[in-house]
């Protein structure tokens, strides 16, 4: 049939008003249950309608030629969750009038935020419980080591993650009372900002650090005179051993230290991206923030309040040398490796490596000067004075606490156990002597030079260190 412009919604054929009730009473029902589903936002689109099926539940209707029609009914647009318009029938009783519809949009959204709530207070919780787990790993690791050893040393850089240590150690009662030494080396190239926190830290923990630097120098000037102002320029493991690893190593052996206390972490990644808590050994070591991220060293911070290094204020994530540190933006702190990524800005190995680490902590660094190299085996050890009337041999100046020169004594023994070889296999030690070595063309440790029956010194020029290219380089050099 034909409608009108007031455009009814529903024609029904003139039947029995016991028909017409029940038809009506599941419409009623029906539009309940679209009212609910789109107020809770599971009926989707820009312009939902709700139907007006709740036909005259709530007032009288009429038909007109069959045509059904609700009585005294409006329409009106609410917002509804998830930017959904919803059309919202409003009778003359009011039961979708618009305040019932905003009472029960603010009891949604009031169960959207208690939600949220929750998860919030999860997440803190979970962090929370994440920390007190880490602190009594790291005290119990603390306690292990310090009350198994004898000299404990804390090698502190003034660090984020160094003065978490220190607090845990002063917490612990090891700081104050002596029982763990904590020992500070002075590069001469420091920020001035370093230098002043570390006497600042002293004072606040009530401890006198031990301070050491490259031997002889009392202070940059001296050092300046004696090896120069740009070493680390032209020769960088050169000054890795003048002002990091030889002070580092004197002073664990000064404080006679049994057990290396540092704040390597597995998230520092490169070389240090798979060490554990405690690593054995002569000098064992331990490392109690190795499953700690950074994050998680900032969080100790802020709990407990304790004093950090100005710098990082001003953006630098780690403070190793002015000359090659930098500031790194914020959010790429808490990335893998991202702590250390403003550390030995454009230097590199010799190997033409991005260096990554000073020298202090690569793989046999923690022996001290009571063990030389070569003490066993056919390698034949020879005086420096010596060298100049050598011949015939494969000769390798050293230092035994070179982590280079350890690394290749195993395969240079190796060499001198060849007997296919008709030249001998020597070495001598020539950090003792450093003028004397200087003057043989040694720049750095291990130098290996081929000596023919002339006297004549040919220097190695590789980095790879193996039977096969040493015996090549000979090889070579005798033809």
């Amino acid at each position: 049939q034909a409608m009108s412009s007031s455009s009814p919604l529903l024609v029904i054929p003139n039947s029995s008003k016991r028909t017409r009730s029940l038809l009506l009473a599941a419409f009623a029902w029906l539009g309940t249950v679209f009212t609910v589903l789109a107020l809770s936002g599971r009926l989707n689109g820009s312009d939902s309608i709700i139907m007006n099926l709740n036909l005259g539940i709530h007032g009288p209707a009429s038909t007109t030629n069959g045509l059904l029609r609700p009585a005294a009914m409006s329409c009106s647009k609410i917002r509804a969750p998830h930017g959904n318009i919803v059309k919202a029938p409003r009778t003359s009783s009011g039961l979708y009038r618009q305040e019932r519809v905003t009472s029960s949009r603010t009891t949604i959204q009031a169960e959207v935020e208690t939600k949220e709530a929750t998860v919030e207070q999860m997440i803190e919780k979970s962090k929370a419980d994440r920390m007190t787990h880490l602190e009594q790993q790291a005290m119990e690791s603390l306690t292990y080591a310090i009350e198994r050893n004898t000299h404990p040393v804390f090698p502190c850089a003034m660090i984020a993650g160094d003065m978490v240590i220190l607090d845990l150690l002063n917490r612990l009662g090891f700081v104050s009372t002596g029982k763990v030494q904590v020992m500070f080396v002075d590069t001469f190239h420091l920020f001035d900002e370093t230098i002043k926190f570390m006497k600042e830290t002293e004072a606040r923990y009530g401890f006198k650090g031990n301070w050491f630097q490259a031997e002889g120098c009392a202070n940059k000037d001296e050092y300046d005179k004696k090896y120069g102002a740009d070493l680390w320029k032209v020769n960088i493991e050169e000054y890795d051993r003048i002002c990091k690893v030889e002070p580092f190593q004197r002073g664990l052996k000064t404080l006679e230290c049994d057990c290396m206390i540092n704040g390597r972490r597995r998230d520092h990644g490169f070389e240090r991206a798979f060490i554990d808590v405690y690593e054995g050994g002569k000098m064992s070591k331990i490392n109690p923030l190795a499953y700690w991220t950074f994050e998680d060293c900032w969080d100790y911070i802020k709990k407990y309040d304790i004093a950090y290094h100005p710098l990082h204020d001003q953006g630098y994530p780690s403070i190793g040398d002015a000359k090659d540190t930098v500031p790194v933006d914020r959010e790429k702190w808490f990335e893998y490796a991202g702590e250390r990524s403003g550390r030995f800005t454009g230097l590199k190995n010799k190997d033409g490596s991005v260096k990554t680490e000073c020298g202090i902590h690569v793989d046999g660094a923690e022996r001290t000067f009571d063990r030389d190299l070569w003490i066993e085996g056919k390698v034949q050890k020879v005086d420096l004075n010596e060298v100049k009337d050598l011949k015939n041999t494969i000769l390798t100046v050293y230092a035994p606490w070179c982590p280079y020169s350890q690394k290749m004594e195993e395969e240079f023994s190796k060499l001198a156990a060849d007997s296919s070889l008709d030249i001998s296999v020597t070495a001598t030690r020539g950090d003792e002597e450093r003028e004397v070595a200087r003057g043989l063309g040694v720049e750095s440790f291990p130098t290996t030079f081929f000596i023919g029956s002339d006297g004549e010194r040919i220097k190695y020029p590789s980095e790879k260190r193996t039977v096969a290219d040493w015996k090549a380089f000979i090889s070579e050099k005798s033809a």
